[in-house]
């Protein structure tokens, strides 16, 4: 059953923190718990597994990362810390380094991109958590960099995402070497199938937390779509950028796309940076850096990076090419609105993309308002005949083969589309 809690009435206190880490989420200027952590702290500083369902940006590093610093304290092993993508793994290694910079905490990163012997060294100094992607915690295994015999709490971050990216047989290898009796918490932004047999294998009477229903959007984000040619595209994504003026983050499908977009954007005098994953590390941390700071206005990136990049204060969401998963729209539209903030999600569609819409509707459970193309573009309209909405995401969310959650191929009734005659 899920497990509930009265969020936030005492701030962190009430939740089962120690004083010391009260006083550091204070210092830390944290002052009222998000849901996640409301429901998932008390939880996990009994020790009993935990499967949450939580959108990434909900506060989940400080839910699974205070009660395993405190945890560790009290059982004296290791903690160990999976996700799909570099980018997170920093991203959580730096907030618990904030966290854990009075207690002497060590940590150590394993992923692509940085120096294997650099890795080496920090495994080498006993480290209290590793935090770590798939495959390069597969390789240091391989070459017998790591033992993971001490492992005494394990966490899956973003797990649908890690299966979507093809690493359950990485996942089952490392569960093979870490002890059974043990912690485990799995976070995912949804719950397909694929996922519960894997808490199932894995995971003893797991408590579920779950903050919304899978697809739930943020209610203070105005979604929009634009249904245009694809050699409009580029015209209509230069006039939104005249239209609003703040941080735009642009999502692609491929990796050829994105830097077809950024070199002409560039061309127009528009601060642009991409990331995916053609670039090296330091080329991708330093386009997120810059896109943090105010050095690039807009970041062009593929889907590798739809849940890796938490930055406060992202304006406006652009969907230049359809996501392929119904389900990565979401995560796509969550890099803004966030902390409470308001935000635009703006999406193009094709002619022919009725499908994919459909299904984006039907997993979020609203209807995108069209919006009418600026007058010197071609007008491609969408005819939609109304019909009512169940939320019934399971149906549209994954193959029965499992893998990537892609789009069905089923017959598509509501819409039908037209070129508009000039």
């Amino acid at each position: 059953m899920p497990h509930s809690n009265k969020e936030g009435a005492a701030g962190f206190h009430g939740l089962g923190l120690a004083p010391a880490l009260l006083q550091i989420v204070e210092s830390l200027q944290f002052k009222t718990p998000t849901p996640i952590q409301a429901q998932a702290i008390p939880v996990a500083i009994t020790g009993k597994d935990i499967a949450g369902i939580a959108q990434t940006g909900t506060g989940k590093t400080l839910a699974f990362g205070l009660p395993m610093i405190q945890r560790l304290a009290q059982v004296k092993g290791q903690g160990l810390v999976v996700l799909p993508t570099r980018e997170l793994a920093l991203q959580v290694d730096e907030m618990l380094g904030h966290i854990g910079r009075g207690l002497q905490l060590r940590t150590a990163v394993l992923i692509g991109g940085l120096s294997i012997g650099a890795q080496v060294r920090a495994l080498s100094k006993n480290p209290h958590i590793i935090i770590a992607t798939p495959g390069r915690l597969i390789d240091h295994l391989n070459q017998k960099n790591v033992r993971l015999n001490t492992v005494k709490i394990v966490v899956l971050d973003e797990a649908d995402r890690m299966l979507d990216m093809g690493f359950l047989p990485q996942i089952r290898k490392i569960f093979e070497t870490i002890p059974k009796e043990r912690q485990t918490m799995l976070f995912s932004a949804t719950m397909p199938p694929e996922i519960m047999k894997l808490a199932s294998a894995y995971m003893k009477l797991p408590v579920r937390v779950e903050i919304a229903r899978p697809g739930t959007t943020a209610e203070n984000i105005i979604q929009e779509l634009f249904i245009v040619g694809k050699e409009q595209k580029i015209r209509l994504l230069a006039k939104l950028l005249e239209d609003y003026h703040g941080s735009t983050l642009v999502f692609t499908r491929t990796k050829h796309g994105a830097k077809k977009v950024t070199r002409h954007l560039r061309t127009l005098g528009v601060l642009a940076a991409e990331i995916h994953s053609n670039r090296s590390l330091g080329q991708r941390r330093e386009a997120l850096q810059g896109f943090k700071s105010g050095k690039y206005r807009v970041l062009i990136a593929t889907d590798i990076a739809s849940r890796g990049i938490d930055v406060v204060g992202i304006e406006t969401v652009i969907n230049y090419d359809l996501p392929s998963t119904s389900h990565d729209y979401v995560h796509r539209i969550g890099r803004t609105a966030r902390a409470g903030a308001g935000g635009r999600a703006i999406t193009f569609a094709m002619p022919g993309d009725e499908r994919e819409i459909r299904a984006i509707e039907r997993l979020t459970g609203k209807r995108l308002s069209v919006s009418q193309l600026p007058a010197e573009l071609p007008q491609v309209t969408l005819q939609y005949e109304p019909r009512e909405f169940r939320l019934s995401p399971s149906r549209f969310s994954h193959h029965s083969r499992g893998g990537g959650g892609r789009f069905k191929p089923r017959r598509f009734g509501g819409y039908r589309t037209k070129r508009a005659r000039r």
